[in-house]
């Protein structure tokens, strides 16, 4: 094992006893005055409801026409799975990460679904329920009361927070022999896929003690230098942290990021000599929450979309370029390349978003929703910034072939209601895979690598 890729072992001390006791007392006491325990939780139901049990390796799937042979690898998907009922709300974004799996070879089909081993989940198996604090919760008065609740556990020690509180539920990446499971909120989980198919939490990557903050859900890793590109953000300064990460695992110094105030950045880009980052004015406002009775993160309609422009390998921020835009939030970007004096974005742009729109009850406000497909055009030398439409809404959640992350490529839009072309291949499952988020092949090449590490 290389210097800066040793995976801790994820071994939390959770405590119960009276203090537990007194503070679910407690925790009860405010959701039963406070909360609208009647609340319909549509991510709870239909195919947001989670399976209620993981699923060891199932072979020899049924497979409705043929697989190519040349198609070895595993397919995984990441999502939210709660494994316990939430004790107030529930947001999309809350939830146990799970991940479903397809290993294939030779044309044949394996099926595995299995939670991601995180402290968080590690903790609520010990004690038999919820303990942690949802997004779902983080609303109002209501939403600091069960802050200051997981606060208190924490100092208390019936929570160990030592090794983070996320859930390992949003993204997948591979990079230096390690497929790893990713939630903003919290450091990469490393996981193995077993010769049979299986998935096995092997730890949390901290990069040798190097990566002391929150990393990014979508890291970029260039396909012509092996190199792997990351960012993380926070409530506190420096609001976001830039990193390069070598070919060979190691993780470089930081580069803190000044910007007005916390925000969320869910995303960023990379071209062959450049990173965006974006500063877009979804602010991290607790005062906001309590006296407007709103989510913990609120959109500011009077700020202008900023993106800086940062050399690649910039050891500090004093190269960056900023460039304003009008007014969007963007939780998704497709792809990034230069063009002569231009860096080149093609993102999913929306207008006055509200992630409130995916808590609770709110099924009917999803047609609010109107992201759109927009080129972003940032010239280096005259500082003059541009923008244009490519595309109607609802567009979201873009792939592009990773072997042009970073280089120009074609953006090609389809309309899955009516794609005529019938499939290669149906492989029936063993049972319901319900919505997540985002998915990744691991080649049999990587496979390989990453049997050899662990």
């Amino acid at each position: 094992m290389e210097e800066g890729e040793a995976v801790v072992e994820v071994k939390p001390k959770p405590q119960k006893g009276l203090r537990s006791k007194a503070m679910d007392w407690l925790e009860g006491q405010i959701v039963k005055l406070m909360y609208k325990t009647t609340t319909n939780h549509h991510y709870l139901s239909g195919n947001y409801a989670p399976v209620p049990y993981e699923t060891p390796p199932s072979n020899h799937l049924p497979v409705i026409g043929h697989l190519p042979k040349c198609l070895n690898g595993e397919f995984a998907r990441v999502g939210p799975n709660p494994k316990f009922a939430p004790v107030a709300g529930f947001h999309w974004f809350d939830g146990d990460g799970m991940i479903h799996g397809l290993r294939i070879k030779d044309g044949k089909v394996t099926y595995v679904s299995r939670y991601v081993r995180t402290s968080r989940l590690k903790q609520e198996e010990f004690f038999g329920g919820a303990k942690f604090m949802k997004i779902g919760d983080l609303k109002g008065l209501f939403g600091l009361l069960m802050v200051n609740v997981q606060t208190l556990r924490a100092k208390l020690g019936i929570l160990d927070v030592s090794y983070g509180t996320g859930t390992a539920n949003t993204s997948l990446i591979y990079h230096h022999g390690k497929l790893m499971a990713l939630s903003e909120a919290d450091k990469p989980y490393v996981l193995k896929v077993m010769e049979d198919g299986d998935l096995e939490t092997i730890g949390m990557l901290n990069y040798d003690k190097r990566l002391l903050h929150s990393f990014t859900a979508h890291p970029k890793v260039d396909p012509f230098t092996g190199e792997m590109f990351a960012f993380g953000y926070s409530n506190k300064p420096p609001y976001v942290t830039y990193r390069v990460i070598s070919k060979d695992g190691f993780m470089n110094d930081p580069v803190p990021i000044t910007i007005p105030e916390p925000i969320m950045m869910h995303d960023f880009a990379i071209t062959e000599n450049y990173a965006i980052i974006m500063d877009l004015p979804l602010y991290f406002r607790p005062k906001e929450m309590v006296k407007e009775n709103k989510m913990i993160f609120t959109f500011d309609t009077t700020k202008k979309a900023r993106f800086g422009v940062l050399p690649r390998y910039a050891k500090n921020e004093l190269l960056i370029k900023w460039f304003n835009l009008p007014n969007c939030f963007i939780f998704h970007n497709a792809n990034a390349w230069e063009e002569g004096n231009e860096v080149v974005l093609i993102t999913c742009r929306s207008e006055n978003p509200d992630i409130d729109l995916v808590n609770g009850d709110v099924k009917e406000k999803l047609e609010q929703i109107t992201n759109e497909l927009y080129e972003m055009r940032f010239n280096m030398k005259t500082g003059i910034a541009s923008q244009k439409k490519l595309s109607a809404s609802a567009v979201d959640f873009p792939r592009v072939n990773e072997s042009y992350i970073g280089r120009k490529s074609e953006v090609n839009v389809i309309d899955a209601k009516t794609m005529a072309a019938e499939a290669v291949a149906v492989v029936e499952l063993p049972h319901r895979v319900p919505y997540g988020f985002h998915a990744l092949f691991v080649t049999e090449e990587q496979l390989n690598e990453q049997a050899k590490l662990y």
